[in-house]
């Protein structure tokens, strides 16, 4: 076998350690995450297939790394017994490879609670310092802020060795949590996105006095340094926490002797885990005879005694407590399942998109139901199945009113939407529509927000994207009255509306809110017909003639502006605005990248990325962020990364900054 890797695989780990790297800064040190658990996992799970192959990597790899290093704003100290991490299973076939090998089949399993690991050192029965994971080697001093935790005993009781290192995780339920991010929220402070983010915020704060005022909760499950031990086993270490004042998972524990049993107790947790009043992500499984645990030792990074059978991070289990039914600004009503909260890859997960009244009715699903939930990368979370029926579940019923007017409902032939058919009236669909007119891609108003529109709409001083023009000159004064504003803010919103007076075409057509029709197909447009009238007289035949617009797309168009409910609103608004004309720009036929699909990655010297995107539309390429099968040309500038490796393993055609230069010149 050759244990050489080539430079695609080299340049391949190199991109992933980075990574795992500033994640783990992200995590351990500014905890913030910024990717789910998922994504870490898989990311490091390939690492270590790598460094399985290529052991010559695996020095400074993910097979040897641990946590992140010691903040600068701590002072630190080093562990007398390494804090290693434990390895991660995902399926029953992982569990079987580490089971099979096990001299003594008896496995303690524990909860692997989603909270911040500790480390509470014990001299003659007192607590006398208190460390974070850290790197592993050293860690954090947090001694103050653990004494503010009720979970962690001051002194020990009973009988207890003259030195031990207590080791567990500092946790929030999920009930604090939703406590302190309301207050939060009212007061103006930081939102945390789970509860894991927020034990962690609380606990590494160089004021202890701000982690007292957080409801944190500890257990304790394992040791580091200790003088001597009377205990045997994992189980009865728990007993001796317990009598020692700590509190442990011990409620949720469980005896196994074989896989079958191992996968019951995963079954049955996986069931349950929204009753479970505090996050987890998996279940810890342990030798339980602590002689063997020791005879067994470690690798570089984690114990071979012990792995964590994870969760899958992007489903879990819960319980369906009620159905809301939304109206979109096109009117569309959807219903949303009002959740038990669950963490789910790394986010607290209470409310799921049903979609339509027939996604219910597929999914079978009544309010009471233990349901599933499925969750991926920034996507809505949405229900995928029931998982157990509730004893007392009630069946819903769509209502056949809009529950925000009162207007009528109607379903469209084909269609299985249900929408209001209160256009211009309903006031969910007028604030959705001045939404999205004011928006970042449309007019880029700052300062009006959805708070401040419900605000103007409820005091019926918006009523149409015109009405926002006038706003400040009808009732500037009245504004600066009401709570959260003065003139200071009345003024920047004044300065915001006037630079909004000037927009481009392609953004007044995004802005406006036709159906069907996004930032691309507005672009499309504008550089088609040049100006608002060309557009506005076009019939659905001319605009059906149009490159990249549907029949779908042009019928919607025609309609809009024929709608003399639309006309008004849009002769009252460009009384208010400019709409700068674009440069009609034929479609490229020809030339080397005419058609193309084509990712860019990595930085160019000589564009900024939105540029080189504006460079190869013009020249008739579609621009993707996503390299698979059907990418034509990669273009790699500096730094390029893993798309660059994923580009070379299919054999893709890549480009140099030069290479795409030269194409713009010829």
């Amino acid at each position: 076998m050759n244990t050489t890797p080539d430079l695609f695989t080299l340049a391949e780990h190199a991109d992933l350690i980075k990574k795992l790297n500033e994640w783990d800064i992200a995590y351990h040190q500014n905890d913030a995450p910024v990717v789910d658990d998922a994504t870490y996992d898989a990311e490091k799970k390939r690492a270590l297939a790598i460094e399985e192959q290529y052991p010559v990597l695996a020095k400074n790899g993910a097979s040897t790394h641990v946590g992140a290093a010691v903040a600068d704003k701590f002072k630190s100290y080093p562990h007398t017994v390494p804090m290693l991490s434990i390895s991660d299973v995902f399926d029953e076939h992982d569990v079987a490879d580490w089971f099979d090998k096990l001299a003594d089949k008896n496995v303690f399993i524990e909860l692997k609670v989603d909270g911040v690991s500790y480390a509470a050192r014990y001299e003659n029965g007192v607590f006398v310092r208190g460390l974070t994971r850290g790197s592993g080697i050293s860690g954090e001093d947090i001694t103050q802020n653990l004494m503010t935790i009720a979970d962690i005993p001051k002194k020990l009781t009973g009988d207890f060795p003259d030195i031990i290192e207590v080791r567990g995780e500092v946790y929030m339920t999920r009930a604090d949590f939703i406590v302190l991010n309301t207050a939060a929220e009212q007061n103006g402070d930081k939102i945390f996105a789970n509860p894991r983010n927020a034990a962690a915020g609380s606990l590494r704060q160089l004021n202890p006095e701000i982690t007292a005022s957080r409801r944190l909760s500890a257990f304790a499950y394992t040791y580091g340094e200790l003088s001597s031990r009377d205990w045997q086993t994992q189980s009865e270490y728990f007993d001796k926490l317990q009598s020692w004042g700590f509190k442990t998972t011990r409620q949720y524990a469980h005896h196994a002797h074989t896989l079958d049993e191992i996968q019951a107790v995963y079954n049955d947790i996986m069931m349950r885990r929204a009753d479970i009043p505090f996050d987890i992500d998996g279940l810890v499984i342990k030798v339980n005879d602590v002689a063997l645990q020791e005879k067994m030792g470690s690798r570089a990074n984690s114990p071979r005694w012990e792995v964590a059978y994870k969760f899958p991070a992007a489903r879990a289990v819960t319980q369906l407590n009620g159905i809301t039914v939304q109206v979109g600004r096109t009117g569309v009503l959807t219903p949303v399942a009002e959740l038990e909260p669950i963490n789910i890859g790394g986010v607290l997960v209470s409310r799921a998109t049903l979609h339509n009244a027939d996604e219910i009715a597929r999914l079978n699903i009544k309010i009471g139901d233990k349901i599933i939930v499925q969750r991926a990368g920034d996507v809505i979370p949405q229900i995928v199945g029931v998982a157990e029926s509730g004893p007392n579940a009630t069946e819903f019923h769509f209502p056949d009113a809009c529950p925000v007017c009162g207007s009528a409902i109607v379903q469209d032939a084909g269609m299985v939407a249900r929408r209001c058919i209160n256009t211009l009236g309903c006031p969910a669909q007028r604030i959705g529509e001045l939404e999205h007119f004011v928006s970042r891609k449309g007019f880029d108003i700052e300062g009006l927000g959805t708070k401040q529109l419900e605000l103007f709409v409820g005091r019926g001083w918006i009523n149409s994207p015109a009405d926002i023009f006038t706003l400040i000159s009808r009732h500037g004064n009245e504004i600066k009255n009401l709570d959260g504003f003065g003139e200071k803010s009345v003024a920047n919103l004044n300065d915001a509306i006037e630079r909004a007076r000037d927009i481009d075409l392609h953004r007044f057509l995004f802005s406006i809110g036709i159906p069907e029709i996004g930032e691309v197909t507005s672009k499309i447009l504008a550089r088609t017909f040049g100006n608002l009238n060309a557009l506005r007289t076009a019939s659905a035949t001319e605009l059906k003639q149009v490159d990249g617009i549907g029949d779908v797309m042009a019928d919607e168009i025609a309609s809009f502006f024929a709608d003399t409910h639309n006309t008004r609103a849009l002769n009252a608004l460009l009384e208010q605005v400019h709409v700068r004309d674009a440069e009609i720009v034929a479609p490229v036929l020809t030339g080397v990248l005419a058609g193309k699909k084509v990712v860019l990655t990595g930085a160019l010297s000589a564009y900024s990325r939105d540029e080189a995107k504006e460079i190869l539309e013009h020249m008739g390429a579609k621009v993707t962020g996503t390299v698979s099968a059907k990418t034509d040309i990669v273009i790699a500038g500096a730094d390029a990364g893993s798309k660059l490796v994923r580009a070379n393993e299919l054999g893709i055609k890549v480009w140099s900054e030069q290479e795409f230069t030269d194409a713009i010149a010829n």
